[in-house]
């Protein structure tokens, strides 16, 4: 199809600015609602009982899962989309997939049933990272140009630049929020408990020790 035809068969309904509606799709509709299987997921997590069986291991990789990815999307809310930024968040994408993948092998190597339905939480945390990018390089089809020429001629491509329109104040606050009670609380919650497990583990492995230390003693004293 031209592009004389793809306009010709735009005008024929309400016109739409294709990249406002995508900018739009993304700050106000995937963002918001990539909280909702992340809080899903540490659902099956409690359910399963994380700290009696994986422990605090897994509950590290979650933390770290959340910042490659936390990382490259507080750039973008506050920087233009360059080729620096495109590197960081490629990197953050793929870091993300394989410390996704270790996250899965723990959990299936622990004694924690990874049930169907958090498998399929799963899906949805794996693929919103590479959907969200996909959307956000074909709105910057130029700056993805300009990182397969690496940057030439491009003296703002890699330094982090200023968002020239900066979002508001009220959006910010309100994914903050957003963060702070889907991701901060209830993750910092999971790895509290699994420390607090791990230490009451090792808490009730001396006493038993000290009391096997006492019975073997108390068995030479009588031989």
């Amino acid at each position: 199809m031209s592009r004389g035809q793809a306009t010709e068969i735009a005008a024929t309904g309400n016109p739409v600015d294709v990249g406002d509606a995508t900018t739009r799709y993304l700050l106000y509709g995937l963002l918001p609602g990539w909280f909702v299987p992340g809080l899903a997921d540490w659902v099956m997590h409690r359910r399963t009982r994380i700290e009696d069986t994986a422990g605090t291991k897994e509950s590290l990789l979650h933390s770290l899962m959340m910042a490659e990815v936390g990382l490259p999307i507080a750039l973008t809310l506050r920087y233009e989309v360059n080729p620096l930024l495109l590197s960081v968040q490629l990197g953050g994408a793929a870091v993300h997939e394989a410390t996704a993948l270790w996250d899965v092998r723990t959990a299936v190597r622990s004694e924690r049933e990874v049930k169907p339905v958090e498998q399929h939480i799963h899906s949805f945390l794996e693929s919103l990272p590479f959907g969200g990018l996909a959307a956000l390089m074909c709105l910057h089809s130029d700056q993805v140009k300009s990182l397969l020429r690496g940057g030439r001629d491009d003296p703002d491509a890699w330094r982090l630049v200023p968002r020239r329109r900066q979002l508001s104040p009220g959006y910010l606050a309100g994914i903050a929020a957003g963060i702070g009670a889907c991701v901060l609380l209830p993750y910092g919650e999971e790895l509290l408990r699994c420390r607090r497990a791990a230490r009451a583990r090792r808490k009730r492995a001396g006493r038993d020790g000290a009391r096997t230390v006492r019975s073997r003693r108390h068995e030479d004293v009588n031989a």
